[in-house]
């Protein structure tokens, strides 16, 4: 096993050093694309792909960007539906950071002619 692969596989999103203080106590916004998302049919097999938009309005924490890359690479080698993998980055994220506000967008490229789009909204009930 590589390097790389070994650091994706054993990493842990739950780690406080993914983590870092928000130096910052006026309201912005950080968005974050990840045009590049892997994970696996959990019916087939076959690889699902998509872009991940994340955009949130942190509080008193941020994401360490390598750490949300390592994230998201996570789950190309895992069998999950569209619906629990983007549900599972947002509660993820979520809980950990517990942003002001946080949106997360995940545009799944066709497959079958099948094209899915699910987002999820923190401002939204």
């Amino acid at each position: 096993m590589k390097y790389g692969e070994k650091e994706i596989q054993d990493f842990n999103i739950n780690n406080s050093e993914n983590f870092w203080p928000n130096e910052h106590k006026k309201n912005y916004t950080i968005h974050i694309e990840l045009p590049e998302f892997m994970c696996l049919c959990p019916r087939s097999g076959y690889p699902d792909f998509a872009k991940i938009t994340l955009s949130y309005e942190p509080d008193e924490l941020v994401i360490e960007l390598k750490a949300l890359k390592l994230y998201i690479n996570s789950f190309m080698y895992r069998h999950i539906s569209h619906e629990n993998s983007a549900n599972e980055i947002y509660d993820a994220l979520f809980t950990k950071l517990k942003p002001k506000s946080m949106q997360l967008k995940a545009d799944f490229n066709p497959r079958g002619n099948v094209h899915t789009v699910i987002e999820i909204d923190s401002t939204k009930s």
